[in-house]
């Protein structure tokens, strides 16, 4: 538990605090009565209140929608799976203020919706709904599904043998062992929507705002640091509070599972039932997770010449974006794969460290650390980054002018899917045999390298793939600390959909689309990472 706890405390907790305290505290002391003052204000309310059942609503319409495509994913074999497991985590690369953008074309004035049925969902909470499902949708997809693939198909059938229906078996058998990695999902959904930025500001308008966007508002727009430190607080109690009442939910759900080579629970759709139910699956892909960024990829062609690749010849010019850049945007793309790279490594080690210290010992110190893993999701990444800034900047933490400060922020926000990816694997590992090993001769490190490992290397790696992913994408913090000379590849489409012209606007869809091939083509080498095409492993 040292590492991870130092980790969180030097580049998360200082920066933070020290934060909030440029804003509550003056010359003559600590401003606590900002607290009242800001909480009673009426649009305050409203933002609070919108904040919490908006993100209610997003999780509870992302379980529904992809909870079929984890059963899909983790039992059924079909053409074109592993490329379609990638393409469903694209999403998860792209700057929010891009996707944003993709939404208004689908579903705004003159978008997709708009043409064939005249119908327009922007400035809507339907609109960020929707979004919403395509961030998170393999979250669900891929947790759940990790679990739900290894889980014995034999259990299940032996309760319908027994007499129990199919839905009653599901529900008795199936539904209590894959609790854990549903609840860990569906809370990693949450915090990504109850502190939901982009999406929200594009699409939400003046009518909707969450904490997140109010934060940003109150710093960047009013210059009121002390409302604004107001806010982080309290969105800081309510994501302690959540995560205090999931730990205390999943302990009481958590049991030993048997888990099996996943590739013995895979198997062609048997059934009009099973085949109905993959061409659903497909059909809510094409339409939520394709038609997006099909959008983006259009318009990345669209140049005012007609269709062809002048927005991406134009990346190769550090003057193309009208001095936007000290560096031709293009640069960005091995910027963003070395930081990504680094970032994983760390969110590996650190959550790696910290998942298995927490299958290890209990109390109420260790539930503690398992809530503080989980904050940097729901804690404003404005904050985080304006935090960098004003403590990193003197010794021995002087890291202003070191290429591993951007690491450094994106591993804050990987950690936490490192942790939930790998926690209910590591919590389903039978204790007896570990036992077991132990009084065979075997030492603890072998005890985990021969008993642990192998039933957990796929978590690993879906670890590993999630990790990379939201370090690729990864904006709210990254934009204040890149420099000029290494932008990453989120930070460049910001910069570019900042300045006006078609020009840059068309260069923004460019490097996203790049964006999105490098996800995919990532994820894809990871999903060919298993030796043994047999093993079932990610």
């Amino acid at each position: 538990m040292a590492v991870p706890l130092a980790f969180f405390g030097l580049f998360f907790a200082y920066p933070v605090t020290a934060i909030v305290g440029r804003g509550l505290k003056t010359d003559t002391g600590w401003q606590f009565d900002r607290f009242g003052e800001v909480l009673a204000r009426p649009d305050i309310a409203d933002v609070l209140w919108f904040t919490t059942w908006q993100a209610l609503a997003s999780t509870v319409l992302t379980l529904l929608i992809a909870l079929p495509g984890a059963y899909v994913f983790a039992r059924l074999e079909f053409p074109g799976k592993e490329l379609l497991r990638a393409v469903v985590t694209v999403p998860f690369v792209l700057p929010t203020v891009v996707v944003g953008t993709a939404f208004l074309a689908l579903l705004g004035r003159g978008g997709l919706l708009d043409e064939q049925a005249g119908i327009r969902l922007d400035t809507t909470v339907w609109a960020i709904l929707l979004a919403h499902v395509f961030f998170n949708y393999a979250v669900i997809v891929r947790t759940v599904g990790g679990l739900w693939a290894q889980l014995d198909p034999r259990q299940e059938e032996a309760a319908r043998v027994l007499g129990a229906g199919r839905f009653a078996a599901w529900r008795r058998v199936t539904l209590p062992a894959l609790a854990p990695a549903v609840a860990a999902a569906s809370l990693m959904v949450f915090l990504f929507t109850f502190s939901s930025f982009g999406v929200v500001l594009i699409l939400g308008g003046p009518a909707y705002s969450t904490l997140e966007v109010e934060v940003y508002r109150q710093t960047a727009q009013l210059l009121d640091l002390s409302t604004a430190a107001v806010l982080t607080m309290v969105q800081f109690a309510a994501i302690g509070a959540i995560l205090a009442l999931h730990a205390w939910t999943v302990r009481r759900r958590e049991s030993a599972l048997r888990l099996v080579d996943p590739g013995r629970t895979t198997h062609r759709p048997r059934g009009w039932a099973q085949r109905t139910l993959l061409g659903a699956v497909l059909l809510t892909i094409g339409l939520l997770i394709v038609a997006p960024l099909a959008v983006l990829v259009e318009r990345s062609f669209d140049t005012p010449g007609g269709y062809g690749l002048g927005f991406y010849r134009a990346l190769q010019d550090a003057g193309a974006g009208g001095g936007t850049f000290l560096v031709p945007p293009l640069e960005a793309i091995w910027n963003s794969l070395q930081y990504a790279l680094a970032a994983t490594a760390i969110a590996l080690v650190v959550g790696g460290l910290a998942a298995a210290a927490l299958t290890r010992r209990g109390g109420r110190f260790v539930r503690g650390f398992d809530a503080m893993l989980m904050l940097p999701l729901g804690v404003s990444a404005v904050t985080v980054g304006f935090g960098f800034l004003i403590t990193l900047d003197e010794p021995p933490l002087d890291l202003r002018t070191s290429w591993i400060l951007v690491p450094l922020a994106q591993a804050l926000v990987g950690v936490p899917f490192v942790v939930r990816t790998m926690l209910p694997v590591l919590r389903a590992v039978d204790g007896r045999l570990r036992e077991a090993a132990a009084v065979l001769g075997a030492s603890p490190l072998r005890a985990w390298r021969e008993v642990d490992l192998p039933l957990v290397r796929r978590a690993l790696l879906i670890a590993a793939g999630f990790a990379f992913a939201v370090s690729l994408g990864e904006f709210g913090a990254t934009v204040f600390i890149a420099r000029p000379d290494q932008p990453t590849l989120p930070v460049a489409v910001a910069r570019l959909l900042g300045r006006a012209g078609e020009l840059n606007y068309g260069q923004a869809m460019a490097l996203s689309t790049i964006l999105m091939l490098v996800c995919a083509v990532s994820l894809l080498v990871l999903e060919r990472l298993r030796p043994d095409k047999t093993s079932g492993e990610f």
